[in-house]
C-alpha cells in the first residue's frame, strides 16, 4: 500500500498526519499486509525538496512488515535511511526513469542521467522512457 500522509495538495491535507499514519499502519498490521510504501514529508512540490520537522520514523517503527520510503532520495541519503533502520527499501521514481541501470549506478557511485520531466506523461515511443543511455553507453561516449 502506497500512501502520502503528509501531502497537502488541493486541500487533501490532514490536521494530524502522523496520527493518521500510525492509525493506518496499525490497522494494516492486523491484516499482515506485506509492505507499506510511504512518501517522505520533505517534498514541497513535485520538483522541490525541503527539510521539515515531520518524519516517518514513528510510523516505520509501528509497521510490522517491509517499509518502503520515497521522496527525492539520492544514493547517500537512501543508503543512510536503510542503515539507520528508517526504511527497509528506498524507492527511486524519477531517477529510475532516467537511469534504466540505476542499481548498478548506485552500486558504482556513477553519475546519473538527468531526467526530463517534460517526457513523463507523453506517449511518444521514442522520446522519454526508452531513450535514456545505459551506463556502458555513457562511459564509452
Amino acid at each position: 500500500m502506497r500512501l502520502s500522509i503528509f501531502a497537502n495538495y488541493l486541500g487533501s491535507g490532514d490536521s494530524n498526519p502522523e496520527a493518521l499514519g500510525l492509525y493506518i499502519v496499525k490497522s494494516l498490521n492486523k491484516y499482515d499486509i506485506l509492505y507499506s510504501h510511504m512518501i517522505e514529508p520533505r517534498m514541497k512540490t513535485l520538483a522541490e525538496m525541503a527539510e521539515c520537522p515531520q518524519s516517518l520514523v514513528s510510523i516505520r517503527k509501528s509497521f510490522n512488515n517491509t517499509f518502503i520510503v520515497a521522496g527525492g532520495y539520492g544514493r547517500e541519503d537512501g543508503t543512510k535511511a536503510v542503515a539507520e533502520n528508517r526504511a527497509d527499501l528506498v524507492a527511486y521514481g524519477r531517477q529510475f526513469l532516467a537511469n534504466p541501470d540505476l542499481p548498478k549506478r548506485l552500486e558504482l557511485n556513477a553519475p546519473l542521467n538527468k531526467y526530463n520531466r517534460n517526457t513523463f506523461y507523453i506517449s511518444d515511443p521514442v522520446v522519454g522512457y526508452t531513450d535514456y543511455p545505459f551506463l556502458d553507453e555513457t562511459i564509452t561516449a
